[in-house]
């Protein structure tokens, strides 16, 4: 049998050997952290290569993924469906192993990794979703859910501020089966980390409620398992393992330094570490006793059956939670859910109610929750405000963040990422920087994650241009693969939360007011309309003389232009567009039937930034929008002020004509 520490080389020498044929990379963590994932992997973690899909895996998750070469090579020898060949195609175009791991494009990696501190949030999010599902399904003598998550992070995760809002918030929810393992290398792209991060992690981590196992040798096998088993053992509070480790291990001239974190170490210097480590092996080139003893497909494929017996004997018992849990597991929706929702928009439709939209959020929250038990809900402290907890909603199923915008989005990713439930968070539009990159690693891995922005213009009043959003649609809209809903009533609004929620391959936004919105009249083929992004809110009368294109709480400001200039002769078309990124995939029939290209005259009316409108208007067109930070004053005062008024709205028709 192969020792420890050749099991442990065998991830440097891959690693080394893949940043080199790369000439790009990390190699530094891969080969600090070796002897830490070889204990990790094969004695540890339950998991199941065979199947990275087993519902009761432990969940790992690489925070630093610029070491992305470590899940790689630990994914490759312990029977993961991932080659030779394809870590020999490290960083390359379409190869599974890209320079950061990547969510759907490789078995065994749970998350997006790379912008720092991320990941740890992402894993208190799965763990998160492990202890309510426990909650949920478990029943005396039969423990379907129970798996623990493992995070790594190093010293940039626990920089960035996002890693200070989770790991605050796991200690608080005392999310026992949590575990980070913290590589204390003191090493960054800079060098010496001392100069900028000299603070004592150990006691930050036992101030925000975890259970700290310090001091660890990186580089002792045994001592590492002992640490790592102790960590597995809960006492109901989230562990932090400290490891020493030295960046680079095992490179003679460039371990311990900045010299091995983000660059090739040199065909040189890779043939001096071979030596260095006693390894007597052609690049890539692993022996087969070595493969044979990092093989966990065997065992994993026990644990999973027994696991399988186990939820066969749940099954028995328990017939309808089980059916239950392999839907939620498998991201199915129940049939029948959209009932609701969609009752909901027709009694809008008959009521006419004027209502802020983030009070018709707030009554599709409740209706959905119904039918979705895996529904979960939260807000980064502003609750009453974005209107994301429903009437009767239990704690288990609603969570009130704190002022962790960053954190709260990163989380309920996580929460996603790890199956059974379908999050939803909020805050108020303006906040969506603090979020911005959670947001876009959602987008990015394509997962469902719904985003609820409310009080999204400088409508809302007197907080001012700090609280006032003017950019964040236009950064929200070019964002790939994302969804922004901006509905102006209730009936777009059901629509919106029902598209949200139906979707699968992407996340959405809606964007909402604080203050209230007319109700606009609609026969039934336009509510069907509405479900293609953008539609015919209100035809022209007699002939097409323009086009006003509105979104949100100015389809009111493009109504009134339609009236007012109908009077004065003047026949204009009003297109309501709740989604633009919805419209623009639908075919081009439907497009040009909203949209005639023969009609020049296009206005688009938005309070906020316009940049984004001129794709519909053409240079031919106009956009009455806001260019400019906000103003301090009453909602209805700031809108005037700053230009959004029926009034501009007619003008700009008339000068299109």
């Amino acid at each position: 049998m192969s020792s420890r520490t050749d099991r442990a080389n065998a991830v440097r020498a891959l690693s080394m050997d893949a940043v080199q044929a790369a000439n790009s990379g990390h190699p530094g963590a891969p080969m600090g952290l070796a002897d830490v994932a070889e204990v990790l992997w094969r004695e540890v973690l339950r998991h199941s290569p065979a199947n990275p899909e087993w519902p009761n895996r432990d969940r790992f998750v690489l925070s630093n993924g610029h070491g992305s070469m470590l899940l790689y090579s630990v994914l490759h020898l312990s029977g993961y469906d991932l080659s030779l060949d394809e870590i020999r195609a490290f960083r390359q175009l379409g190869s599974r192993t890209a320079g950061h791991p990547e969510y759907g494009e490789c078995p065994g990696v749970e998350t997006t990794t790379g912008p720092l501190g991320q990941g740890i949030a992402n894993a208190v999010g799965m763990a998160m979703a492990e202890k309510r599902l426990a909650e949920e399904f478990n029943q005396p003598g039969h423990d379907i859910v129970n798996h623990r998550t493992w995070v790594i992070v190093g010293d940039g995760c626990l920089m960035e501020g996002v890693s200070h809002e989770a790991a605050s918030l796991a200690g608080t929810l005392r999310l026992g089966k949590l575990i980070c393992i913290y590589d204390d290398n003191g090493i960054s792209i800079d060098g010496e980390t001392k100069g900028w991060y000299d603070e004592d992690v150990p006691a930050r981590f036992e101030s925000y409620g975890w259970r700290v196992i310090r001091g660890v040798d990186g580089h002792d096998g045994d001592e590492i398992a002992v640490a790592l088993e102790e960590a597995g053992n809960s006492d109901g509070r989230p562990t932090l393992v400290c490891c020493r480790t030295i960046i680079g291990y095992g490179s003679p001239n460039k371990q311990g330094s900045a010299d091995s974190h983000g660059a090739a170490l040199g065909v040189g210097e890779v043939a001096a570490a071979r030596a260095q480590l006693n390894w007597g092996y052609e690049p890539f080139q692993i022996p087969q006793q070595v493969y044979q003893d990092w093989d966990c497909r065997e065992a994993g494929a026990a644990r999973e059956r027994d696991w399988s017996l186990a939820f066969e004997a749940y099954r028995g018992e328990h017939p309808h939670l089980a059916v239950e849990f392999e839907r939620r597991m498998a991201g199915e929706l129940p049939d029948g859910w959209q009932t609701g929702i969609r009752e909901l928009a027709r009694s809008a439709q008959d009521a006419m109610e004027p209502l802020e939209t983030r009070k018709s959020s707030q009554r599709c929250i409740g209706v959905i929750a119904d039918a979705l038990p895996e529904l979960f809900g939260g807000s980064a402290d502003l609750t009453g405000s974005n209107g994301t907890r429903w009437s009767g909603a239990p704690d288990e199923r609603y969570l009130s963040f704190g002022v962790r915008e960053f954190g709260m989005s990163a989380i309920t990713n996580g929460m996603l990422l790890h199956g059974g439930l379908r999050p939803f968070s909020g805050t108020f539009l303006v906040f969506m920087e603090y979020a911005r990159n959670a947001v876009r690693l959602s987008a990015l891995m394509r997962i469902p994650n719904i985003f609820v922005y409310t009080h999204d213009s400088v409508a809302l009043g007197e907080d001012g241009p700090t609280h006032q959003p003017v950019e964040q649609l236009t950064n929200l809209r070019t964002t790939p693969n994302l969804r922004t809903w901006r509905p102006c009533d209730t009936v777009e609004c059901a629509v919106a939360w029902e598209m949200s929620v139906a979707r699968q391959d992407g996340p959405s936004t809606l964007v909402l007011t604080r203050q209230k919105t007319d109700p606009q009249a609609r026969d039934v083929e336009v509510l069907e309309a509405i479900r293609r992004g953008g539609y015919v809110l209100s035809p022209e009368r007699e002939r097409l003389d323009a086009v006003i294109i509105a979104a949100g709480s100015e389809v009111m400001l493009a109504m009134q232009a339609q009236r007012r200039l109908k009077e004065s002769g003047v026949d204009v078309r009003v297109i309501s567009m709740p989604c633009a990124e919805l419209f623009l995939e639908q075919d081009a029939a439907y497009r040009e039937a909203v949209l005639p290209p023969a009609v020049r005259a296009r206005v688009a009316v938005e309070a906020g930034q316009g940049d984004y409108w001129y794709r519909f208007v053409g240079l031919d067109g106009a956009v009455v929008s806001i260019d400019r930070f906000g103003v301090s004053a009453p909602g209805d005062v700031a809108m005037e002020a700053l230009g959004m008024t029926t009034e501009n709205v007619i003008d700009a028709v008339r000068r299109v004509i």
